[in-house]
């Protein structure tokens, strides 16, 4: 069902592999909607487990989810910060590996500046790794519960023409979303100003756009980035204003996707940038509701990946 003992990365997984993640997703996010949810024996899956959520990057959003999400399931959840950890006294990233190693954690969630550093230290430790974002790298778990809100708000992926638009160049989320997307035979297109189109894309088996209105005719799904400017050495686009002119999703532009189309995007937005507050708010958007579904995608992964440790049966 699902063979890996860590999650680095979507890429190298089996598209049964990613439906099998969505499926275990979806018990919990009508468990997540109980009143009475903790009352049964089912929320009490990693009691006696240790999750240490490790990020030597700033977040917001997916720390609080990683730490609900293992909460939810009975974990003891240690949070972990760059700015309170040895690294930033010299020691290297295999020493904080071999320490936290040491410790016995039982799964451990990394985030890291550094692309493949979640690899390596994957490679070091005796637990389970679960990629929170490493690098321009990957962010599975983002790309899984984008793919679970596709799904659950266009009833299939199989099919769906999805636009991917802003600062793909630098984007961890839009590299794991095309891996997802393209394994699950959604239509992917991306576009950007060419000087954040990451080079020779097309070999990821989407079409490559420059002009944004062009891209989202006929669009079932329209996902906005952000501009990554703290992972910017240069000038890429002229101006804020000049690339809201072009690649900005107002209303009017929304038009030219299909009249249902679903409105994403992955958290923090620049409103007013890449994507007009009159969208956000808007009945297409589902925001709020990757949101919700980020906290049962994880919490799915975390119980997917510490059930060899717990002796579930058939995972031995």
């Amino acid at each position: 069902m699902f063979p890996h003992r860590h999650l680095t990365g979507i890429e190298g997984l089996e598209p049964h592999e990613i439906a099998f993640l969505l499926d275990e997703a979806e018990h919990w996010v009508e468990a997540n909607r109980q009143h009475d949810r903790g009352q049964d024996r089912d929320w009490a899956r990693l009691a006696g487990l240790t999750q240490i959520n490790a990020f030597f990057e700033n977040s917001t959003r997916t720390l609080l989810s990683f730490e609900i999400a293992g909460k939810r399931l009975g974990a003891d959840v240690v949070n972990m910060h760059a700015a309170q950890s040895s690294v930033k006294k010299g020691e290297t990233l295999i020493d904080t590996a071999q320490t936290l190693n040491a410790m016995r954690a039982d799964i451990l969630v990394i985030r890291h500046m550094s692309s493949g550093a979640v690899k390596l230290i994957a490679d070091k430790v005796d637990c389970a790794v679960l990629n929170a974002g490493d690098g321009r790298h990957e962010h599975p778990t983002q790309a899984l519960l984008d793919a679970l809100t596709i799904r659950r708000r266009r009833g299939r992926i199989e099919g769906q023409r999805v636009v991917i638009c802003g600062d793909l160049l630098h984007s961890r989320v839009a590299r794991s979303n095309i891996l997802a997307l393209t394994a699950l035979a959604a239509e992917v297109r991306v576009c950007a100003p060419s000087t954040l189109m990451p080079p020779a894309v097309e070999r990821m088996g989407v079409t490559r756009f420059t002009d944004f209105d062009a891209a989202l005719e006929g669009a079932d799904v329209v996902m906005m980035l952000r501009l990554q400017n703290e992972r910017m050495d240069g000038g890429y686009v002229p101006s804020p204003r000049e690339f809201r002119l072009r690649y900005g999703l107002t209303p009017e532009r929304l038009k030219r996707a299909k009249a249902d189309a679903l409105v994403m995007h992955p958290g923090p937005m620049n409103r007013g940038i890449e994507i007009d507050s009159a969208v956000a708010d808007g009945p297409q958007s589902a925001i709020t509701e990757q949101v919700a579904m980020g906290v049962a995608v994880r919490m799915a992964c975390l119980d997917v990946l510490t059930r060899r440790a717990r002796g579930v049966e058939g995972w031995a």
